[in-house]
């Protein structure tokens, strides 16, 4: 693709790095096969390409982002089904990361979402907050069907309180800053994020990443200052809260790299492992030492599955065939390239994995893209859930906080995370909403 950014414009790195991705387009249209929104809608404008385009003319012309822009870059979910297909290795989520950074720079939205956006970036990453919101939010839930009118105002706030839970599970204590000590010969020292969203809604995910990597021999370090990957806010095109956070988490674990050292900083939330695998690109422009402190901790970053396979999970008991429908997180099979792991390491514990189709499309989850779009999203979800289900299988599993959210919301199916069922084969309880098969 031609560009004609100016010298002046090509100064600033974000805009130089957007023309680099743009010139490696060819215009193949690949990318709207495997496109979410594009296979929903139909819409050129929805589709990777179009959007390229879009953000094209928006950045070249240096014009404040247009309400037509600002429509469909919002439907965007940010999958990164495309990258997966793209033959050019055009790096979509950068492109359109900046994007989003130029529209909450230049545009103004009504004040309603301008509203709702800030209150997600205020609450969304600071358990406490968030633990209220959903508190109050459970309480307000039955009312949601009363909630009058067709407008998009209407729609997210009746989504909202569909994804409010109704009881929120107790806070534990294993997910404050402390040392949880190997048991037996120790293997290695690993970090883990504890996150935000996830402390909250589902803490037994932290408690069975933590009691499995101990049991392996492994020290597990929640350091003091970590919080939040800083994703949701990146996502809305936040950039100084996203950058905050992320800063305290490279402050936080550049500490223990240079004291005892780490193996790994261990991620069990995909959407929150593409982010932080990301922060060497996104203070690349920082001054200081910044950029190679964080090209450490990016460096540094696993997937929970990839650290399981790296100290050889061994399970000491069999799942007797229970099989298990594998949901693949936008994030972790476009996002990371992680696609085998996951199946590989439930395979070895006894389960009889079911892959679903279409797995490349997303679920419609996507951070806070059901809160934000919740036609689209339910749309999606419905489509996830109806190949799900012709699995035949009674469970699912995956790897991301908000995937098993959206999946065994109201009339859905019982989502765990992988590391749970894991943990289980290995000593630990056996999690909620799970039946174990009787052996005949």
């Amino acid at each position: 693709m031609q560009t004609s950014f100016t010298p002046a414009q090509l100064a600033d790195p974000d805009t130089r790095e957007s023309n680099t991705i743009l010139r490696s387009c060819v215009h193949c249209g690949f990318c709207t096969a495997t496109c979410p929104t594009f296979v929903l809608l139909g819409d050129e404008l929805d589709s990777p390409r179009g959007r390229i385009y879009l953000i094209k003319d928006m950045l070249e012309g240096g014009r404040p982002a247009t309400e037509q822009v600002v429509r469909h870059v919002d439907r965007c979910l940010s999958c990164l089904s495309c990258m997966t297909t793209c033959p050019s290795g055009v790096n979509y989520m950068h492109l359109v990361d900046h994007a989003r950074s130029y529209i909450e720079r230049t545009y103004t939205r009504p004040w309603p979402e301008r509203l709702l956006r800030r209150a997600l970036g205020l609450l969304l990453p600071y358990p406490g907050r968030f633990r209220l919101a959903m508190r109050a939010a459970g309480l307000a839930r039955p009312l949601r069907r009363l909630v009058p009118g067709a407008s998009m105002t209407a729609k997210r706030l009746r989504a909202m309180l569909a994804l409010a839970p109704t009881r929120l599970p107790p806070a534990t204590t294993t997910q404050g800053p402390q040392i949880h000590k190997a048991e037996g010969e120790r293997r290695g020292r690993v970090a883990l994020l504890t996150g935000c969203a996830q402390k909250v809604l589902a803490p037994s995910i932290n408690e069975a990443t933590i009691r499995l990597l101990t049991r392996m021999g492994l020290d597990v370090v929640v350091t003091t200052g970590q919080g939040c990957c800083g994703a949701l806010n990146h996502h809305m095109g936040q950039h100084d809260p996203a950058m905050a956070l992320a800063r305290a988490n490279i402050d936080a674990w550049t500490r223990e790299i240079d004291g005892e050292g780490l193996d790994a900083i261990v991620i069990n939330a995909s959407g929150c492992g593409t982010t932080v695998k990301d922060y060497g690109f996104m203070f690349r422009a920082e001054p200081g030492e910044q950029p190679a402190r964080a090209a450490a901790v990016s460096a540094l970053a696993k997937d929970i599955s990839e650290v399981l396979v790296q100290f050889d999970y061994a399970p000491t008991r069999a799942a007797n065939g229970l099989e298990v429908a594998y949901h693949a997180a936008c994030s972790l099979q476009h996002g990371q390239k992680i696609t085998a792991a996951p199946k590989q390491l439930l395979a070895r514990a006894g389960f009889k994995v079911r892959e679903p189709a279409e797995p490349h499309l997303c679920c419609g989850s996507a951070g806070t893209y059901n809160l934000m779009q919740p036609d689209i999203a339910a749309q999606l979800r419905a489509r996830k859930l109806e190949n799900l289900r012709r699995t035949g299988a009674g469970l699912v599993a995956g790897g991301n906080i908000g995937c098993l959210t959206q999946l065994s919301g109201e009339g859905g199916l019982p989502a765990v995370h992988t590391v749970e069922l894991l943990d289980w084969m290995a000593g630990g309880p056996r999690p909620d909403g799970v039946v174990e098969p009787q052996v005949a």
